[in-house]
């Protein structure tokens, strides 16, 4: 859900109005959501143990640069639209990696539950990729009618996102 959160602030604040945006924001995060719980299962025990500790602190720094550029932007308009691009390069690698690093720990749950992790993993990478397109459809709604500030309602959302996740992991 953090992944589909994201595309449709991507969508909104305008990253979203072309195919090759839309195939980057649907295939990255599906690629990440597929990938991280196989890395998780791989990784066992007692990596994944050391990584929880502080992997929201991770999250929540990665969404908070992208959200923060994001708002820079919506602030600055005569910024170069493509400065907050959370579709491109490595603020995609950012996002996909900060929304996914729970599925590290699906995958050693799926270790340890001595369960295959190749299924799932394809599943889950797909719902993901197929609940993004439908977001940054929701997105590119919400854009037309919200359009000065979509850009900076992507940057809250993401900032928030990050928030969530950190203080789901504090408590």
């Amino acid at each position: 859900m953090d992944a589909v959160a994201v595309c449709v602030a991507a969508a909104a604040g305008g990253h979203a109005a072309n195919r090759r945006a839309v195939f980057r924001l649907a295939f990255h995060f599906g690629l990440f959501q597929f990938l991280m719980p196989i890395l998780g299962w791989a990784m066992g025990e007692v990596l994944v143990r050391h990584i929880t500790s502080w992997d929201h602190w991770l999250a929540f720094g990665l969404l908070a640069v992208v959200g923060g550029r994001m708002l820079y932007v919506a602030a600055k308009p005569e910024v170069k639209e493509t400065a907050g691009d959370p579709s491109r390069g490595l603020t995609m690698v950012m996002l996909s990696t900060a929304t996914s690093l729970d599925a590290l720990a699906v995958g050693l749950s799926l270790a340890l539950s001595d369960i295959a992790v190749w299924f799932p993993s394809a599943l889950i990478g797909l719902i993901t990729g197929g609940m993004c397109l439908i977001a940054i459809a929701l997105g590119n709604r919400l854009r037309s009618a919200f359009s000065r500030w979509a850009e900076a309602a992507g940057g809250l959302t993401l900032i928030g996102i990050g928030l969530r996740i950190l203080l789901t992991h504090l408590h």
